[in-house]
């Protein structure tokens, strides 16, 4: 969709022409010369010095001006002008003099003459104002409107309306005007299919508002997006207004706040007064929370007044005393926790739409669409692909495309094939290769073990993550990896937690059973449990000790205190160690059990670097659970297909 105020720039190169050549008529007028070479001042005693010794050949006196020009004979200007009369050509020296009474000089003249001092000619003029006097009157004027003219435009910040500094309280919103060629339809949008199927009413509203009027219905004033980051939040609102083809007003929260005070709720109004000129249109506000955020909240800091102010003349514009009739709000957030509940109440966003991260099928649909423009060989299959990404949002599905055809390219390929959409998702999930990080033996046999720890718990842990494949190549600031392929859950057990907390931790149990010391390379994963841990008890009530109790609150975003006692604190502390406990002294036992295959499993990973699910299968068999893994993998692809989210352990330095 274009913008309408494409031709603006070249306007502005017409007025940056216009204001030069103005100064170079300025510098031509100031520096154009009268036929005079040498020219200077001289004082009356100067100019009776001068007479007396006959260097005046002829005298111009302007009465009305008190001054006269003294015009200084050619071969006598080496005497008053000195080495300027040797340096530049004589065409009529020239002095400039300033006259007290003329009567005393027409006596003194008369005196010359009688003397045969003064033999020249003298002319009685009434100077008028020349050009150039006007100009240098009035340059310093001009000069200042002119400063004031480019301070305007840029203060103006290239706003569509103009103004300058007068258009600071106007709306940045920019306009896509209905008919547009280009505009984004419900077929861009993957996916999301109850998202789309509750805005389509809003569109056949706008499109035939008399089918619901005729019933007694309403149109919603507005609706809220809500959904994680990449989701489509923004690309579904274009997807309204393309497919009801009205006009659709676009900003951001942050546009409506300014240094100056007030100028969030005059652009605000202005706002609504240009959507209602143009309705039935769309107003959509990205990042709504930047505005909306619930008033006085901040005890420590006091209330932003002028957020606060904005956010009251929107609250005011969306369902005050007046109407916008055909005006239809739409707003896009990832923090619906923290925006204004006056703002969320019906009658101003009467519809909360949810969009969620993708599942296997709409992530199909999502790689269709960003897999139109790239060439595909034979060997990719959208299924694995949708697979082997879960977790993962449309934006960052369109980076995995992205980044795949760059891999592609930068190996001189025809197309892309499915290793470099492989290669794609261990960049984007596990970082950058470091091919040159160097490992000594020892550090890359702890790698390892730890590594193989990890491999060997989840392999006969039931609830554990299939594993897909292990690897003790630095990337990023993980110096190994090990590649699972969860399960997409909507409700997970205790005992499913538990299964991933004891296999996360089979790093450090297999560092100290066959090291015999620990390392930092397992902070990453303690961090992890950590949090799952407290999560558990704190707020999800799976302790023993602590039943059926969840202490999490965001009712109020500042607050300072815990919500529950310091001895209740000490009694979480107490069962977060206890069960990290419990699952660590489970892994280590499960390690002396598999102590032989371990050992070959991380031999081989220091041979080879990287091992698939297959070479753990010909170490320890077949996984006891392997019918639920083979349902999450798929069995028409090989288990090495897959590249899922990743665990990391990172290696910290002192």
């Amino acid at each position: 969709m274009a913008e309408n105020n494409d031709k603006k720039p070249k306007g502005l190169k017409i007025q940056t022409w216009f204001y030069i050549l103005l100064f170079i008529g300025f510098g031509y007028l100031l520096l154009k010369d009268d036929g005079s070479d040498l020219t200077g001042k001289a004082t009356y005693t100067e100019f009776k010095e001068y007479m007396d010794k006959g260097y005046v050949s002829d005298l111009v006196i302007y009465s009305n001006m008190s001054s006269m020009e003294m015009y200084i004979k050619p071969d006598s200007a080496r005497y008053v002008f000195g080495d300027r009369a040797l340096a530049q050509p004589m065409v009529r020296p020239m002095l400039t003099v300033g006259v007290g009474s003329m009567d005393n000089l027409q006596e003194y003249i008369d005196m010359s003459e009688a003397l045969g001092r003064f033999t020249g000619n003298v002319e009685y003029r009434k100077k008028s104002h020349t050009v150039t006097d006007v100009i240098i009157s009035i340059f310093p004027f001009i000069l200042l409107i002119v400063l004031w003219i480019v301070m305007s435009r840029r203060m103006n910040g290239g706003n569509a309306g103009g103004g300058g500094v007068f258009s600071v309280g106007k709306s940045k919103a920019r306009v896509y005007e209905k008919g547009q060629a280009d505009r984004v339809t419900f077929k861009d949008v993957a996916g999301q299919i109850e998202a789309k199927t509750e805005v389509q009413e809003i569109v056949e509203f706008l499109k035939n508002p008399k089918k619901y009027t005729d019933l007694g219905g309403k149109i919603p004033k507005g609706a809220l997006l809500v959904g994680p980051p990449g989701t489509g939040k923004t690309l579904l609102a274009k997807a309204v207004a393309g497919e009801a083809d009205v006009p659709f007003f676009s900003l951001s929260g942050s546009d409506f706040v300014e240094m100056f005070v007030g100028v969030g709720a005059s652009r605000v109004r202005d706002l609504f007064r240009q959507a209602k000129e143009k309705s039935p249109c769309i107003i959509f506000i990205d990042e709504i929370d930047a505005v909306g955020r619930a008033r006085g909240k901040n005890p420590a800091m006091g209330g932003n007044d002028e957020r606060e102010n904005t956010l009251n003349q929107l609250l005011t514009e969306m369902d005050g005393f007046g109407t916008n009739s055909g005006v239809i709000i739409l707003a896009a957030t990832n923090r619906v926790d923290i925006l204004d509940k006056a703002l969320l109440r019906a009658g101003r966003f009467d519809r909360q739409i949810h969009l969620d991260l993708p599942d296997l099928n709409e992530r199909k649909e999502v790689f269709g669409v960003h897999l139109k423009n790239i060439k595909l060989s034979r060997d990719v299959d959208v299924d694995l692909l949708a697979r082997q990404t879960p977790g993962f949002s449309g934006a960052d599905i369109a980076n995995v495309c992205n980044e795949a055809a760059l891999i592609a390219a930068r190996n001189n390929k025809k197309c892309v094939e499915k290793d470099d959409f492989l290669a794609a998702v261990d960049r984007i999930v596990g970082g950058l290769e470091k091919k040159t990080k160097v490992l000594t033996a020892d550090e890359k046999k702890a790698i390892a073990l730890h590594e193989a720890g990890h491999a060997t718990l989840s392999w006969f842990l039931e609830y554990a993550n299939p594993l897909i494949k292990v690897t003790i190549v630095p990337r990023g600031r993980a110096l190994g990896a090990a590649w699972y392929l969860p399960e997409e859950r909507q409700i997970t057990t205790k005992e499913q937690m538990l299964d991933e907390m004891c296999a996360t931790l089979g790093g450090r149990a297999a560092e100290e059973l066959f090291i015999g010391h620990i390392s930092t390379g397992a902070m990453n994963d303690l961090e992890r449990v950590t949090k799952q841990a407290y999560g558990m008890i704190a707020y999800a009530g799976m302790s023993d000790r602590l039943p059926n109790l969840c202490y999490y609150s965001n009712t109020d975003e500042y607050a300072f205190q815990k919500p529950y006692s310091d001895k209740t604190a000490e009694l979480i502390d107490e069962e977060v160690k206890k069960m990290i406990a419990q699952q660590y002294e489970r892994g280590k036992q499960l390690l002396k059990e598999h102590e032989e295959g371990h050992h070959r499993l991380a031999q081989l990973l220091i041979d080879r670097e990287v091992i698939f699910a297959e070479d753990v299968e010909k170490i320890f068999g077949k996984r006891p659970w392997a019918s639920r893994s083979e349902e999450i993998l798929g069995t028409a692809e090989p288990a090495h297909a897959a590249e899922p989210q990743v665990e990391q352990d990172k290696e910290e330095t002192k």
